[in-house]
């Protein structure tokens, strides 16, 4: 009669398989979502907040080393969540659904600073503002320019995008932005570009377009309230530097 360890071996110790793997993972998430709802703004890492929006889009899967992927690539928490749609979905072991995960922060994230600079007169609620005008064109490849309308109570009325190129009279027409103000009821106005070089220092030729709209509204009765450069660098109000 075999010997009973040869009927019953004995068992070797369970290895680390799919199971274990995924109890690890859930481990670690649930580590991530308490730390989120628990802690302050800085409860997670950069790429910590990445990993989280791609566990929603890619429950089963550990998103850690993507996520930092994104972060080298694009060179920023920012930087991912403002970057080209295609870009990202083109990123290795992405997808239309993760990048789409990522891009619905930045549009909530402008639409949560718009609506606070919207509720209160712009120039009693600047910081909102600033806030706002950073989140939408720091991270623009391109030169935009932008003209902020207000009424009589400085609320904002209309935000209107002049045009993309350098901010000279090819761009910007002095004469109508006045106009479109009239046309709207504004009695005053910001004018506001970026630089996507990242410094927001203004050029002789910023400061030249920015008098020739001062005077325009002038003589028509609007006030032209300041000039804002945003860049990744921070921003330049042209009335605080005493250009307007």
């Amino acid at each position: 009669m075999p010997e009973p360890s040869r009927l019953f071996p004995e068992q070797e110790p369970a290895s680390a398989g799919p199971a274990a793997a995924a109890s690890g993972a859930e481990g670690h998430r649930a580590r991530l979502r308490k730390r989120l709802l628990e802690g302050g703004a800085e409860a997670l890492a950069d790429h910590e907040v990445i990993e989280y929006l791609l566990m929603t889009a890619i429950p089963r899967r550990d998103v850690k080393p993507l996520a930092r992927a994104l972060i080298q690539r694009f060179g920023s928490l920012a930087g991912v969540l403002n970057a080209d749609p295609r870009a990202l979905a083109q990123h290795p072991g992405m997808g239309a659904t993760s990048a789409a995960a990522l891009k619905i922060v930045a549009l909530a994230a402008r639409r949560l600073a718009r609506q606070q600079v919207r509720e209160k007169p712009v120039l009693g609620n600047w910081q909102a503002l600033i806030d706002y005008l950073t989140i939408d064109m720091a991270h623009l490849t391109v030169e935009r320019v932008r003209v902020l309308y207000m009424n009589h109570q400085n609320m904002l009325i209309h935000d209107e995008h002049v045009g993309d190129g350098s901010i000279d009279e090819a761009a910007i027409h002095p004469r109508e932005v006045i106009r479109r103000a009239l046309d709207l009821g504004a009695t005053a106005l910001i004018v506001v570009h970026n630089h996507p070089s990242g410094s927001p220092q203004p050029s002789r030729a910023d400061i030249q377009i920015t008098n020739r709209i001062a005077e325009a509204g002038r003589l028509l009765g609007i006030v032209v309230h300041d000039h804002v450069i945003i860049g990744r660098e921070g921003h330049v109000s042209f009335k605080a530097k005493g250009l307007i």
